[in-house]
């Protein structure tokens, strides 16, 4: 929701509430049998005892509940921990106003001695209540408006996501560089050459069924992208041009399919040396609760090919994850020295 919109949610909130008390002013004028004239209304509207405590509470409990309450409680379905907060917070923001009337205004608040203050402390509480449970509705209302907006932008870039897919899954460049690397090893060793088309079979399989489920098994994933690395593997004699690594178990462990193999392509594509060692580091750290994936590569200042023009495109990357995985992820990229980093941080603990 535009910042514009929620101002004038909050504009209009506060505007019907002054029009309320300056309706309860003026009924209270008249019963008095005072003159309800329009500088008397505005004087004990906003300049007596009765603003401190209708104004001062309300602002006060409404932005508490708004600013400090949705999200650390109501947003983490913390309902009791809300319910007893809430009451506590209304308390506090009725005591305030009265802690100053006092000091400044004492008569007021002790007309009657002690039997007033409790009165007036138990309505103001009630007041602040009201004014809390209104900001956790209007609050939620835009929270709710902000995750719909979200998804449905998310939801139009998803056709362009799934071409840019595609391209990226069956890249023709790396295709026809291993065809054609395995047919010269055919002649060379009839035997490896035939792994290596077993391992392009798997992924092109992978690749054209397995991605279309919503979620597949890490373990899956991980084999993919050993083969992958394996078949990138193929053009060069360097067995130390990449250094891939995975610790700790995946288990059954669920995720969405093509999360990772955007940035391994990226390495290979942008990588030009292919003599050096460890010219790509790819690595997979995997606990109980994460999934933390780097990746690096290093690159010719002057290659024409700049790791910062992903295929993919970071941007579009940071949207399917957000789509994905809301609250529950890091993604740092850095480019310095040559060297382009990677390093996405998935959390298993899902609200």
């Amino acid at each position: 929701m535009k910042k514009s919109v929620i101002l004038l949610l909050h504009c209009g909130y506060w505007i019907l509430y002054f029009l309320l008390l300056f309706g309860l002013v003026l009924s209270m004028s008249a019963g008095n049998g005072q003159e309800p004239g329009l500088s008397n209304v505005l004087r004990l509207l906003f300049l007596s005892p009765f603003a401190v405590l209708t104004i001062g509470t309300g602002v006060l409990a409404f932005y508490s509940f708004y600013l400090f309450l949705f999200p650390v409680f109501l947003k983490q379905k913390k309902i009791l921990a809300l319910i007893l907060t809430g009451l506590l917070v209304s308390i506090i923001a009725a005591l305030l106003p009265e802690l100053f009337l006092s000091v400044f205004s004492p008569k007021i608040l002790f007309a009657d001695n002690w039997n007033s203050a409790i009165a007036i402390s138990i309505a103001i509480s009630i007041l602040a209540l009201i004014h809390g449970v209104i900001a956790l509705v209007m609050r939620g209302f835009i929270s709710w408006y902000g995750d719909i907006k979200l998804k449905e932008d998310l939801t139009k870039k998803n056709f362009e996501m799934e071409l840019a897919l595609v391209k990226s899954q069956i890249n023709p460049h790396f295709l026809f560089n291993t065809l054609h690397n395995i047919d010269i090893l055919i002649e060379k060793d009839a035997k490896q050459a035939s792994a290596y088309l077993n391992k392009l079979s798997d992924i092109m399989r992978f690749m054209l069924y397995e991605t279309k489920s919503e979620k597949i098994l890490l373990s899956r994933e991980l084999t993919y992208i050993e083969e992958y690395i394996s078949l990138q593997k193929i053009r060069t004699s360097n067995p130390d041009y990449v250094h891939y690594t995975v610790n700790g178990e995946a288990g059954n462990l669920l995720i969405e399919p093509m999360l990772f193999i955007p940035f391994i392509e990226n390495a290979f594509k942008h990588s030009e040396n292919t003599k050096s060692v460890n010219t790509i580091t790819i690595q997979f750290n995997i606990t109980n609760d994460k999934i933390l994936f780097s990746c690096e590569n290093h690159y010719l200042k002057h290659a024409k090919n700049n790791p910062s023009q992903s295929g993919l495109g970071n941007e579009l990357i940071k949207k399917r994850l957000a789509l994905l995985y809301p609250g529950s992820h890091t993604l740092e990229v850095s480019n310095a020295n040559e060297i382009y980093t990677v390093k996405l941080l998935i959390s298993r603990n899902e609200n």
